[in-house]
């Protein structure tokens, strides 16, 4: 089953949205969730099993009603916390992808002509995820295994047993590649971040092909 970020989702009786995130066991190397949502609204996307889940001739398809996805747990949060400080997460899950948004900055002139100190305080928007478990989406960076950023996940190709090789988007526009990855080749997994065991050279040696999507 090959799992395409951003491809379309449809549920039994209508279509949902869009494949947003997938969710990854990093320890035995198996897909364990998708993260699905509407399009544009990612404030309402849903964690589903990737057991409900099944490949379809234009994306994903779900064993579930779209009244049943929506009925689902929230896994967006958001918070407003010091810059410095982190997200903790709690005994019955963990953070996920986080995203950092910026705050309008009211500047005031003090008593002696200097710009007052803006608000240290930022908004965060992250997702609860299943515990010991890491969140890969369509933006999560790829590493060489000399630090050279390679670029990112476009997608997974899922084979029987649930272990999974990595679609790598290389380039930009027009020149776009993708370059399958063998999870041999992968070193680690982490939120957001996906690190090889092959150098910079040893990837620009792998197969590439042209992009191709379903929408």
């Amino acid at each position: 089953m090959r799992l395409d970020l951003g491809s379309k989702v449809s549920c039994t009786d209508a279509e949902f949205g869009e494949l947003a995130d997938v969710i990854v066991d990093p320890i035995s190397r198996r897909v364990t969730h998708v993260v699905v949502a509407p399009h544009g609204q990612r404030e309402h996307a849903r964690l589903v099993s990737i057991e409900r889940a099944r490949p379809a001739e234009d994306g994903l398809a779900l064993d579930h009603s779209v009244a049943e996805v929506e009925a689902l747990e929230s896994l967006r949060e958001s918070v407003y916390m010091r810059a410095r400080d982190h997200v903790v997460a709690d005994p019955d899950w963990d953070v996920g992808a986080e995203d950092v948004l910026a705050l309008p900055l009211f500047q005031e002139m003090d008593g002696m002509g200097t710009v007052a100190d803006p608000d240290p305080h930022v908004m965060i928007r992250y997702d609860r995820i299943p515990k010991n478990e890491v969140e890969i989406r369509r933006s999560s960076a790829v590493w060489s295994s000399d630090e050279h950023h390679l670029g990112h996940v476009d997608g997974f190709l899922i084979g029987s047993e649930g272990a999974f090789d990595i679609v790598l988007e290389r380039g930009h526009l027009w020149g776009r590649r993708d370059v399958v990855i063998p999870a041999s080749a992968v070193a680690q997994i982490r939120n957001d971040a996906v690190t090889l065991s092959l150098t910079k050279q040893q990837v620009a040696e792998l197969d590439v092909r042209h992009v191709h999507r379903w929408f």
